[in-house]
């Protein structure tokens, strides 16, 4: 009699690609699309720009505090379980902040919205560690290319949605943003047939497995909490002086990107510019990214790779001088900056994956590099408006973005080291 094995068949890699990506494409609309439309909804809320220059940190918030959850939610109920509830959590917050009324819809549905972030955010890079263990560095170029191709398409879309004609008036910019939901039904439908075989918490299903294939061991071997070893592995991480680099690394980048995907079209709209072209920038910037994000996986097999994660914030640092002394150039300083925002993303979920020796430690790094680097990245929007209205012009909150970059340069030259963190002393 021929052995079957216990365990499901793997779907095709196909499939697998496709769930990535088609997740990837809902994390960045529901967020981006905010920035070009700050000004229709101040005037619709009664407030000033500046105050709602905070909602772009609410989603951040909103990860620090949830991702270290989301590493013990992976080991108690599966990756794909927990990445499929946080797409329903996305999806109603996504329709909770267009609903009509007051101020408190908009707030509480970005809070929502940022808390499926969140936990997508934190397991998509131990997804990839496990459904792409040989395809680490091109999975997550493609992914993250996905996530800007989805911004962009955000940021350059929901004004002239918002201007489109109706019987009542404009439509407005409640249904622009619900419709950065539109493709949220989809991700579920596709994630959950490309990974509903996968969803058993990885510790417990090699326990089963192999209690399947011993009869003789399933009355004397008990199966113990997956929570205790992913616990360990999680209070570890914050003792581990990698562990600390990589963090900072996503602080430092996500500080940038999230000042800049907030604030830029106000500075442009400040410059001279149409709200429509300054959207189309903030379309362009991202777009840029994409190319920056694809870029990563060739780079990181060439000489540069160990330098890599410091000449990223070196590129940038050039863009964001060049926007504010030499506005008219605009459109250079958006190609420069969108290459190095997009590669620098890459980077840090390269890092959190490639700096990790297994699923579990990848998850653990993956929610204390959200954890810490989002609650450096949620002060980053809030300090640039509030320096703004302080001073009154531009060039101090810019400071902020040069000093942001520069902390990045400097980390990165010592992230970029091959090591593996809960494994010192040995290289990778």
């Amino acid at each position: 009699m021929i052995p079957t094995d216990p365990r499901p068949a793997r779907p095709p890699w196909v499939l697998l690609f496709c769930a990535v990506c088609l997740v990837a494409i809902n994390l960045r609309m529901t967020i981006t699309g905010v920035g070009p439309l700050l000004d229709q909804i101040a005037v619709d809320q009664g407030v000033s720009p500046a105050a709602l220059g905070a909602l772009g940190s609410v989603p951040l918030l909103a990860w620090a505090l949830v991702s270290p959850l989301t590493h013990g939610l992976n080991a108690r109920f599966g990756l794909s379980r927990a990445m499929s509830w946080s797409l329903v959590v996305l999806a109603i917050g996504t329709i909770w902040r267009s609903l009509p009324g007051g101020p408190a819809h908009l707030w509480i549905g970005t809070a929502l919205i940022g808390v499926g972030l969140a936990i997508t955010n934190v397991l998509m890079p131990a997804a990839i560690k496990r459904f792409f263990p040989e395809r680490v560095p091109l999975v997550t170029g493609a992914y993250t290319a996905v996530l800007g191709a989805a911004g962009a398409a955000a940021a350059g879309a929901v004004v002239p949605l918002s201007q489109l004609p109706t019987d009542d008036g404009a439509l407005g910019w409640r249904a622009a943003l619900l419709m950065t939901g539109a493709f949220l039904p989809l991700a579920l439908v596709v994630w959950i047939l490309a990974t509903s075989d996968h969803g058993i918490p990885p510790r417990r299903a090699a326990l089963e497995r192999e209690r399947s294939e011993d009869p003789l061991a399933r009355p004397a071997t008990p199966i113990p909490s997956p929570l205790r070893g992913a616990a360990s592995a999680g209070r570890r991480m914050w003792g581990d002086p990698l562990a600390w680099l990589v963090s900072l690394y996503m602080g430092a980048q996500s500080s940038v990107f999230y000042m800049l995907s907030t604030w830029l079209p106000a500075y442009e709209v400040a410059q001279g510019r149409s709200a429509v072209v300054a959207g189309v920038d903030l379309m362009v910037f991202q777009l840029v990214g994409i190319a920056g994000s694809l870029l990563i996986p060739l780079l990181g097999r060439s000489g540069l790779r160990r330098w890599l994660p410091a000449i990223l914030p070196m590129v940038g640092i050039v863009a964001w001088i060049g926007m504010l002394l030499a506005p008219v150039a605009m459109p250079a300083w958006v190609v420069i900056g969108g290459l190095a925002g997009g590669g620098s993303f890459t980077m840090s979920l390269t890092l959190m994956a490639v700096r990790a020796r297994s699923e579990e430690h990848a998850s653990a790094l993956s929610g204390m590099a959200q954890t810490l680097g989002y609650s450096i990245a949620a002060l980053g929007p809030i300090a640039f408006g509030w320096t703004h209205d302080l001073s009154g012009g531009w060039t101090l909150p810019f400071a902020l973005l040069w000093v942001a970059a520069c902390a990045q340069l400097i980390i990165g030259l010592f992230v970029g080291r091959p090591r593996f963190v809960l494994d010192r002393g040995v290289d990778a």
